[in-house]
Formats: C-alpha cells, structure tokens, sequence
C-alpha cells in the first residue's frame, strides 16, 4: 500500500457514513474537494468516480500518476471494488507527450482486459496537475 492510500483510507471510512443518498442515487463526498462534486456517485450496480489527481504533484510525472491511480483505487475500495472492476476510464493529461509513460504505468495497475479508455490532452487542470483520471466500475 502506498504512504498516500494509507492516508486516504482512514479518512474515507469516517466519510463513506456521510452520504447522502437522493432518489435511489448514493452521493458520497469528496475529501478535499476544489468544488462542488460527489467523490463518487453509485447508481444502481455502477460507481462513478469523480476525476482523480494525485497529491505527488513537486514529484515526477510517474510519482503524480501513481497517486491519481491510488486516489482512483481508494475511492472504489469504498465500494468493495477494484481496478479489475472498471469498465471505462477517461484520462486527461496536460502533456500528450507523456502519452507512453502514462501507458507503461497504466498497464502495470489494470488486469487485461483493460477497461474501455479515452485519453484527451488538455490545456490545464485543477491545482496545478498533469494528470486527472475518471473512473466507472461495476459491481
């Protein structure tokens, strides 16, 4: 486990009580938010989980990476699930350039068959990121 799950997990456990559940739809928080977003919202037999950034942003790239990934992973643990569980993925890297180390990392973390994935460059990303990852799973 890595030092940044370890930190996210505790909290998350205190938090996973504090949903709010609105018309069937489960809306769980965003520790940390930079707006106004569910960390997660479950929705009959598929959990949608907002985009991920990691902490490691002074780090390297694959550092930042990782950590988003982490973030991804402790927000489906929340719901019993894991990586092997996720059907769709939508990456946006600010550096289209780093396309194949994203991949090379990628790859490392999701089982075959990978889930379906879009990957966009974009211009800039919240709190300074390069990376920000989206993720749907099933239960």
């Amino acid at each position: 486990m890595t030092p940044m799950r370890a930190l996210f997990l505790p909290v998350l456990a205190v938090l996973a009580s504090s949903c709010v559940v609105h018309r069937g739809v489960e809306h769980r928080p965003a520790p940390g938010a930079i707006g106004p977003y569910s960390g997660a919202v479950v929705a009959d037999s598929l959990v949608f989980a907002s985009g991920k950034i990691g902490s490691e942003r002074d780090g390297s790239f694959a550092e930042e990476a990782e950590s988003a990934l982490d973030a991804v992973e402790a927000e489906l643990e929340r719901s019993g699930l894991t990586l092997a569980d996720v059907v769709s993925v939508q990456v946006y890297l600010t550096d289209i350039g780093r396309y194949a180390e994203f991949n090379e990392i990628y790859a490392a973390r999701f089982p075959a068959p990978y889930p379906a994935r879009t990957c966009v460059a974009v211009a800039a990303l919240p709190a300074g990121a390069r990376v920000e990852i989206t993720a749907t799973a099933r239960r």
